[in-house]
């Protein structure tokens, strides 16, 4: 036992006069919330009794505790509100790793130590875009509420989301996605809550609510193109989008890893292939079969090791700004969809796996997500694929 008990309510002076000191000298606990313990240990000859709270610290992997002291100048009413909140307020220090650094003062300041802590393009993409030139980035964080984080996401939600971030010509924006906005809230989100933990008491209890995630917003994607499709897609499109996307066409990768793929990751005579760039996830190894691994022996010929497989007509990497226009021109070429992307390919690729009969997991590992990301978007296909195989074993 840890010595907290599930009926003691220290709010209530009747109770806690009632109170009677335990053996070892140790508190009774009160629990304010996961983690997070406020304790009263009454006075052995009567009289006001101390105040303690006691934390777990992740780091450590252990509870810490603080005396908060008696609060003898304070009316018997009063005392058990600000136990409370000096209890919470230790708690968030401890949480967040100890006191805030005096440096870190306005939102710019906390999103500037996030990217120090864990540097990110996607991170710094959004704050530069989103934060630094908004009103948001000057609030002082002792200051922070909800409204605050309320307004800066109506305006996020108002912006109009880049297609096209070419120099030349005019910029080309559409109305931003539920996904979008959900998307661009986490690194804001995430610099906040390295240095305002959930629920501090001096930041409005709530901010956080401000930026939960739009639900629904990942549906999954229903364009589908099957075999015969993905290639008339491919032969339709200029020689070196086709070999881009032929790539897609035959592994489940996205856009920006294929694009990323240099001669050196390949490795023919093992049919290996190293993914090294991909979403912020762990390198990982593909052994492909005989025919994906004589394709990609033809793009690496000649190429030195840093030189990318995949290059435009000019010999430049692929770029987002630069893939979408050729599979959106062919698709149109075709009369196929207007919602066909690089990833409607990735999409079916996975999709045709799924069907297969492939184990979530290999899919998973060759895909670079995960098994509940799998379930998530495929199910549907997944529980056709067991009733094929129930099916089977009629007799």
């Amino acid at each position: 036992m840890d010595g907290t008990d599930q009926m003691t309510d220290l709010s209530r002076l009747g109770h806690r006069e009632a109170l009677r000191p335990r053996k070892g000298d140790e508190p009774h606990w009160q629990r304010l919330r996961p983690g997070c313990f406020l304790g009263y240990r009454p006075a052995m000859a009567g009289g006001a009794g101390n105040w303690l709270v006691r934390v777990y610290e992740p780091e450590k992997r252990k509870y810490v505790r603080k005396t908060l002291g008696s609060y003898p100048t304070s009316a018997r009413n009063e005392v058990f509100a600000l136990a409370k909140k000096d209890a919470e307020v230790w708690a968030a220090e401890v949480e967040c790793g100890g006191a805030m650094p005096s440096d870190i003062v306005t939102v710019k300041d906390a999103c500037e130590a996030y990217l120090k802590f864990k540097p990110g393009a996607i991170a710094a993409g959004v704050f530069r875009r989103h934060v630094y030139d908004d009103p948001i980035a000057s609030q002082k964080l002792d200051k922070l509420r909800r409204h605050h984080l309320e307004a800066w996401r109506a305006r996020l939600e108002a912006a109009p989301a880049l297609l096209s971030r070419s120099k030349k010509g005019p910029a080309v924006t559409k109305v931003r996605a539920p996904s979008t906005i959900n998307r661009d809230m986490v690194p804001l989100r995430a610099a906040l809550n390295r240095v305002l933990p959930h629920r501090r008491p001096n930041s409005d209890a709530a901010w956080h609510e401000a930026l939960q995630p739009i639900q629904g917003a990942d549906s999954r994607r229903t364009t589908y193109l099957n075999r015969e499709e993905r290639e008339m897609l491919i032969n339709a499109m200029p020689e070196a989008a086709g070999r881009f996307f032929k790539a897609m066409c035959v592994l489940p990768l996205r856009p920006g890893p294929v694009a990323s793929l240099n001669t050196g990751d390949f490795e023919p005579r093992t049919r290996t292939l190293m993914v090294l760039k991909d979403k912020g996830k762990p390198k990982r190894q593909i052994t492909v079969p005989p025919s994906i691994s004589d394709y990609l022996a033809e793009q690496i010929e000649g190429k030195r090791p840093d030189e990318a497989i995949f290059t435009r007509s000019d010999g430049a990497r692929w770029t987002k700004d630069k893939w979408k226009h050729p599979i959106k021109d062919a698709a149109s070429m075709l009369g196929f969809s207007r919602e066909i992307t690089a990833y409607t390919l990735r999409h079916s690729t996975i999709t045709d796996l799924v069907i297969a009969g492939v184990p979530l997991m290999i899919i998973a590992q060759i895909s670079g997500t995960s098994v509940a990301m799998i379930e998530k978007h495929y199910a549907h296909l997944i529980r056709k694929v067991a009733e094929d195989a129930l099916d089977g074993l009629v007799f």
